[in-house]
């Protein structure tokens, strides 16, 4: 099948990652975790406005009562997108001993902020929950680096990813108990010809759309972990995939220049172009599939 990639932004994003679709705006939000920067991009005007500079944000959520929940390399923090700014948690997580260093994050149906670390150089990361009341529950420790999130469609099951062992996790989510439990594989890429498994989205029909970096596409699985089909983009560091647009049919997927003109680091896949484009831009897709809305934090 052919798709038709527009490119809508080229901002050079370091880590380009963590879109999110606002309904209400109908814009996209979206970060470069590296850069420190925060952008809106606007398909009307086809602008990308820079709204924040200095916090390096790994990953965040639109809250119910306003402002946004940010996963910061410094700790998780209420922003009312202007000026003031809640700490809500900085330090260490429970007695895990692990920074509160965010790379990915996403709400769940429950209100709570759901997140994963980059805080232990991929070797012990951490996916955990902040509730509204602050506290937190760790749902799974020694993750090799913490990437994409999302829930079912009939919020059944919770998706986590394993970014260096190349796999997507499910889970049993419960709603009314928040409870997350059961851990089982859903997608295994272990394969040193494919690239790493990066940010997620759920969309409406229960399929699970994962970023590949180093391997210039997105992948789409159905729920029982099949391959349904891929989407290549003009850059080899494909970060994050998530559905927007009036009808949620338009797929936007961020990419990384990080790396570029850096000898290899060892997690390339066998055959990689390390002198290929490796990203920064900002890319959409539209789809004959249509996602859904990404819930809100409650705090």
């Amino acid at each position: 099948m052919e798709y038709h990639v527009e490119k809508l932004a080229s901002p050079n994003a370091v880590v380009g990652e963590g879109p999110v679709w606002n309904p209400e705006e109908k814009r996209l939000y979206w970060t470069d975790i590296y850069g420190g920067k925060l952008y809106s991009y606007d398909p009307v005007s086809k602008t990308n406005d820079l709204i924040h500079d200095g916090i390096n944000v790994g990953g965040f959520r639109f809250n119910e009562n306003g402002g946004l929940l940010l996963g910061s390399w410094e700790g998780i923090y209420l922003w009312d997108l202007e000026n003031d700014y809640k700490l809500l948690r900085d330090g260490a997580i429970n007695d895990t001993g692990i920074n509160i260093r965010i790379n990915d994050a996403t709400a769940g149906p429950d209100g709570g902020f759901y997140c994963g670390t980059d805080a232990t150089n991929w070797e012990n990361d951490v996916v955990f929950r902040i509730n509204p009341d602050k506290s937190i529950n760790v749902i799974d420790e020694g993750v090799k680096l913490c990437n994409g999130m999302g829930f079912s469609p009939d919020e059944s099951t919770f998706y986590s990813t394993d970014s260096l062992r190349k796999i997507i996790y499910k889970w049993d989510y419960n709603k009314i108990k928040k409870s997350v439990s059961n851990k089982n594989i859903l997608v295994n890429l272990d394969d040193d010809s494919v690239g790493i498994v990066d940010g997620m989205t759920v969309d409406s029909e229960g399929f699970i759309w994962s970023a590949i970096w180093f391997g210039s596409k997105v992948m789409r699985f159905d729920p029982d972990g099949k391959l349904e089909r891929e989407i290549h983009f003009p850059a080899t560091q494909t970060s994050c995939p998530m559905f927007g647009g009036k009808d949620l049919n338009e797929l936007y997927v961020t990419t990384a220049n990080a790396g570029t003109g850096d000898p290899p680091i060892g997690s390339e896949p066998k055959g990689y172009d390390n002198n290929a484009y490796r990203g920064g831009d900002l890319f959409k897709v539209t789809l004959d599939i249509q996602g859904k809305l990404e819930y809100k934090t409650k705090f």
